[in-house]
Order: structure tokens, then sequence, then C-alpha cells
């Protein structure tokens, strides 16, 4: 490994470290806070830094493992960026602009080419290409969904909100799954990678449902 590369994988590894602590800290504390809003943008930072990282570590030395991580870098990073920009688009005047236009692309092109390893992986009798196939099925399940959403004006009052938990919710499940790559050694390797999707999209729905519920009762 060149020194380039040695820097690039340490500051990586800082990077989502901080991550890690700083979406937790966002998790913690109240919603629309002060605390809340300073660890949310120290955590689409680091994401920043971490997906930004893994795209240049692919360019140093593009290796297949490297091609893997450099798509899902672009899968989780869509999840956080779009959580960030829909704070920016809660208005009904504020449509997407060119850079929600090219993310989505971006993450639908990170999909199919997930979907594609992940069936050669399948395909040669590699059980690792099940991880492949989920996230890429969720990039592309995603991008369809968003450029739906983008072509349409109507939406619920409340709709950037529940956009924002969920889209949140799925980045920093991202995080604690490359936390868990790297730290669970003691799982098997499909268990390692999907089993923070597996726990947390249901707490991400109960928790929209829980939101839901609360404006519910204090609208009516």
């Amino acid at each position: 490994m060149t020194l380039a590369e040695t820097a690039t994988l340490g500051s990586h590894i800082v990077a989502g470290f901080l991550a890690l602590c700083a979406g937790l800290g966002a998790l913690l504390t109240e919603n629309g806070g002060q605390r809340h809003r300073q660890f949310g943008r120290v955590y689409v930072g680091a994401m920043a830094f971490v997906s930004g990282s893994a795209l240049l570590l692919f360019a140093l030395a593009p290796t297949q493992n490297r091609q893997f991580l450099a798509l899902i870098a672009v899968f989780s990073f869509y999840f956080v960026f779009s959580g960030y920009r829909v704070l920016s688009r809660k208005r009904p005047a504020d449509d997407p602009v060119l850079v929600d236009w090219v993310a989505v692309g971006l993450l639908c092109v990170a999909g199919l080419g997930l979907l594609v390893m992940g069936g050669l992986g399948l395909r040669g009798g590699s059980s690792f290409g099940t991880v492949l196939v989920v996230f890429g099925g969720i990039s592309v399940g995603f991008g369809v969904r968003d450029v739906g959403l983008f072509r349409t004006d109507a939406a619920e009052p409340r709709a950037w909100f529940y956009e924002h938990l969920t889209r949140m919710g799925a980045g920093y499940i991202a995080t604690v799954t490359a936390f868990s790559t790297v730290n669970f050694v003691f799982l098997p390797t499909v268990a390692r990678w999907l089993w923070p999707t597996l726990l947390g999209t249901p707490v991400i729905f109960l928790a929209v449902q829980r939101y839901e519920n609360q404006f519910g009762t204090a609208d009516g």
C-alpha cells in the first residue's frame, strides 16, 4: 500500500468513527434542537468525507473489492445527503435542483452495479452476492421512488420530516454496518453486513409511526 493510500485509509477510519459518534448524538438529542442540528452537521460532514475517501481509495487502486466499497459509498452517502437536502426543500416552492438529480442518478447507477456484481456472485456460488443484491435492490428502489417524488408537486405538510427521519436513519444504518463489518468478525460475513438493516429498518418504521400518531393527535 502506498503512502497516499495509507493516509487516505487512516483518515477514512477516523471520519467513520466520528460519523458513528455524531450520528448517535443526533439520534439521542431532541429533533430540531440546537444540539441535534450540531450533531447532524458533523455527521453529514463526516459521512461526506468517508464516502469521498472510499472513492479516492478506489481511484488509487481500482481493485474489485474497492469497486464494491466505492458503490457502497455512493449508496450510503445518498441517504445522508438526501436526508439533509430535504430540509432545504420542505417548502413547496423549493423544487429539486441539478445536484438532486445528479445524486439520484448516481444512486441508480450504483444500485445497478451492485445488482450485477451480486448476481454474478450468486451465480458463482458466493453467499456474499446476497449482500450485494440486497443493497443494490434498496438503491434502485429508492432511486426510482425519488425520481417519482421529484416529478410530483403535491406533498403532505410534514412529508419532509418523515423523509428526513427515514433517510438519516437509513444513513446511520449504513454507518453501523461499516463498523460491524470491520469489528464484528465473530459473526458470519453475511450477518455482519445485514443485521443492522434487518434491525434498523423496523426501528425506523416504528419511529415514523410514532410521530405520525403524535402529529395526528396534535392536529385532531
